[in-house]
């Protein structure tokens, strides 16, 4: 599985690099902040919201703390798109939110 910090994240988003970032936590802790720009598919929806996701695009995918969005970013991969995990999830996240 491939991995990014969320500090190459936040270096490649302030150098104007367009990601796809998805966030696979639940409402509430979305509710708390999540990076611009960011699509919201809780972990729960993943497989059946799939058909969202264009697999010519490279994804990034973000939890808590790495851990659902490594089960997410498997699931992706099993699935044929080209998905890396974000370690360390928000909790180590410094960048803005929105």
């Amino acid at each position: 599985m491939k991995e990014i910090t969320p500090i190459e994240v936040k270096e490649l988003l302030e150098s104007g690099e367009q990601l796809n970032l998805v966030d696979v936590r639940e409402d509430d802790e979305v509710a708390e902040g999540i990076i611009p720009g960011a699509i919201h598919i809780p972990l729960g929806e993943v497989a059946g919201r799939v058909d969202e996701l264009e697999k010519s695009k490279p994804y990034i995918i973000i939890c808590r703390s790495g851990g659902r969005s490594g089960r997410a970013t498997e699931f992706l991969e099993g699935a044929g798109y080209d998905a890396t995990n974000m370690t360390g999830g928000m909790l180590e996240w410094e960048g803005e939110t929105e």
